[in-house]
């Protein structure tokens, strides 16, 4: 079965699911109109809502059996793909601060003994490739490589042995954050949520192949340099203990979004006269390993 990754791409005011794999971009919609199968959906939110695996085999079987090298009217091509990002209204976007030890040594912070959790809002989502205004209430905005986790089942009360069953797939996200604001008073909330704070996507790549997601390196590019170099072994706290401690404490559902925290390497982890915070013109690449790079240009605010 072939290897690919999923993703939202807009066309004509309407969202669409795109499977990424060797050849190509596949239309999914254009596809089930040249190849029609009952049963295919042509929205990521319906693989979502299906609570279960059967609809993504057979979405993975049927892209596995179309024959694409003659067929090029059902690809698209990446350059020119109009990426959405890859849930539209997630009920839940949960974040977890100082989650790598190395983050939290460059902050000077210690160790936290549970999850430290915030929240972001929807407002806060964009796309790959989107311009980023900078907040004209901010001069220290930063940037924040993250491994998003999407929840695919419904969770509550799970233990961490079988948290990552009720995980739908895994993304690349910036957690943009406005530290000036953020560290205004004790909660982050203000520094975390204003508009376009949390590019995500363009991929996603299902669950079942992401074996440990506590392997994959993680790298942040600003203007072509490398600022966080670094790998999700370096969590505190694993992501199955992230899925299994919110659902102690609240109900996650499909389509739920949780930011697992970000390595060392953020503007605010150098010393205050070397700290180079995000402004118009820059373009800021982020990238995990398997998932996919997720690269957004920054603009001054109208």
């Amino acid at each position: 079965m072939k290897k690919m990754k999923l993703c939202t791409y807009q066309q004509n005011g309407e969202r669409f699911l795109g499977v990424s794999v060797e050849e190509g971009i596949v239309n999914v919609k254009k596809a089930l109109e040249n190849q029609p199968q009952e049963g295919i959906p042509i929205r990521l939110e319906e693989l979502l809502l299906s609570d279960g695996t059967n609809l993504l085999e057979s979405l993975k079987q049927y892209i596995s059996n179309l024959s694409l090298s003659n067929q090029s009217h059902l690809l698209l091509n990446e350059e020119d793909v109009d990426f959405e990002t890859p849930i539209a209204n997630p009920e839940k976007i949960i974040c977890v601060g100082l989650n790598y030890q190395r983050h939290a040594d460059e902050t000077g912070s210690p160790y936290p003994e549970v999850p430290i959790l915030f929240n972001k809002f929807n407002n806060t989502l964009t796309s790959h490739r989107s311009e980023i205004a900078v907040p004209k209430v901010t001069d220290q905005m930063d940037y924040e490589v993250e491994l998003a986790v999407i929840v695919g089942k419904e969770m509550k009360d799970v233990p961490e042995d079988r948290a990552l069953d009720y995980v739908f797939g895994y993304s690349t996200a910036n957690d943009l954050s406005a530290r000036d604001l953020q560290t205004r008073t004790p909660q982050w909330l203000l520094g975390k949520t204003c508009d376009d704070f949390s590019p995500i996507g363009p991929f996603v790549v299902t669950s079942d192949e992401i074996k440990d997601p506590q392997t994959l390196d993680l790298k942040t590019t600003v203007n072509g340099e490398v600022r966080q170099d670094s790998n999700t072994s370096d969590m505190i706290f694993s992501c199955k203990s992230i899925l299994s401690y919110i659902s102690r404490h609240m109900t996650l559902k499909p389509g739920d979004i949780i930011l697992t925290g970000t390595p060392e390497g953020v503007a605010l982890g150098m010393p205050e006269d070397k700290r180079e915070f995000l402004k118009p013109g820059d373009e800021v690449t982020v990238e995990i390993e398997k998932l996919g790079s997720l690269t957004n240009t920054f603009v001054e605010a109208k």
